[in-house]
């Protein structure tokens, strides 16, 4: 964990601070303010759709500006947006919500790239161990997104203004840390055009397992924390007690990190990979079987090991799919795979809670989950079909 893994730890705690603290507000800052119950979640929706819309401009800036001053130009979007955030709620404009929320979407996208950036701060035989240990440092959000939405949430006359301007702050201290990261050094124009087509290398088996797990775990994990606030809050608990959830959530997802790399490594990302499919299957199980805190709670921390295990492991199955002068591309195609899925995981999450309720929610979530298995046994089948036989 040399100076720059470090840093670069922090600033994925800080991304995921954005990230759960708009998760924690903006389904109930949209409820608020949005003309009819079933946009609740359009401003969570918009998020990764501009996410989705951002990612080819992201792999434009990467490539032309290099991985810092990219980072530092979505950390600044990132700021100004949350900004504007904070003006649609005082202002009860729901519509400029749903836009900011949009343009904060680049900064997903940017941040996004935080665990390949990972890989490249490290020698080849430790990329595993650094991937799970930079998205360990999600632990920061985890803490801090739930603690300050919950303790920013009566800041101002308006509800959750003060978070919005709370997540400016948080944007900037990332463009500080960011200022002092170092990262190897941008590769020649000529390097960089050469590789494979994009369509090629998204042919391969690995690319297409790595792409449907990474979309399919992050979809589904969206699907059911997005909800979590609202149905909580239908079955009368206090926001107290879902920054509490979400809380054990994200601890849930990013404190495996700390030995997710290693069992990776000595196991093979797709053993890990089918332990994070069984964990979302028994989160969905405890999450059918009830609506108490305590069943909210053990399902949604299940969630999050089990995104840990899936999504960990497609980025490591991923890093076997492209050449390094073609990781711009693969790379923006991996996340936009991702955000199309989120973008849809949002939207559905706030339909299907307001409309059908918590538990169908739930049986729904089983579809991608088998998807997602089924997508495994495929992979793990052809591999070991390709092996010679043994004499």
């Amino acid at each position: 964990m040399n100076r720059n893994l470090t840093l670069l730890a922090m600033c994925q705690g800080l991304f995921l601070t954005n990230n759960v603290t708009f998760i924690a507000i903006n389904g109930l800052v949209g409820l608020a303010l949005a003309p009819r119950g079933w946009m609740a979640t359009l401003p969570v929706m918009g998020y990764v759709v501009g996410g989705a819309l951002s990612t080819g401009l992201v792999a434009r800036s990467q490539q032309r500006l290099g991985r810092q001053r990219s980072f530092q130009a979505g950390l600044l979007v990132a700021l100004l947006s949350a900004l504007l955030c904070a003006y649609a709620a005082v202002s009860r404009n729901f519509w400029l919500l749903v836009a900011a929320t949009v343009v904060a979407g680049y900064y997903n996208a940017n941040a996004g790239l935080y665990r390949f950036a990972a890989a490249e701060l490290s020698g080849p035989q430790g990329r595993e161990k650094a991937v799970s240990l930079v998205m360990a440092g999600g632990l920061i959000g985890a803490v801090l997104g739930p603690n300050l939405a919950a303790r920013t949430r009566d800041a101002l006359d308006v509800p959750f203004a003060g978070a919005y301007l709370a997540l400016a702050v948080v944007a900037a201290l990332g463009m500080v840390l960011m200022a002092f990261l170092r990262f190897p050094p941008v590769p020649p124009r000529s390097a960089q055009a050469s590789g494979r087509p994009l369509a090629q290398i998204m042919r391969q088996p690995v690319f297409i397992v790595a792409a449907a797990a990474g979309a399919l775990s992050y979809g589904v994990m969206n699907l059911l924390m997005a909800a979590t606030p609202l149905a909580m809050q239908q079955c009368g608990l206090p926001f107290s007690d879902a920054a509490f959830v979400l809380e054990w959530h994200v601890i849930g997802m990013f404190a495996p990190g700390f030995f997710t790399g290693h069992l990776i490594k000595r196991f093979g990302p797709l053993r890990i990979m089918g332990a994070g499919v069984l964990l979302n299957a028994g989160c969905i199980a405890i999450a059918l079987s009830g609506v108490a805190l305590h069943q909210f709670l053990v399902a949604l921390f299940l969630l999050g090991v089990g995104w840990n295990f899936l999504f960990t492991g497609s980025t490591t199955l991923s890093l076997s799919a492209y050449a390094p002068e073609e990781k711009d591309r693969a790379q923006a195609a991996l996340n936009f795979f991702v955000f199309a899925t989120l973008a849809l995981s949002s939207l559905a999450s706030g339909v299907l809670v307001t409309t059908q309720g918590w538990t169908l929610l739930n049986w729904g979530s089983l579809l991608p989950v088998a998807a997602c298995g089924g997508a495994l046994l495929w992979l793990a089948l052809r591999r070991e079909s390709a092996r010679p036989a043994t004499p």
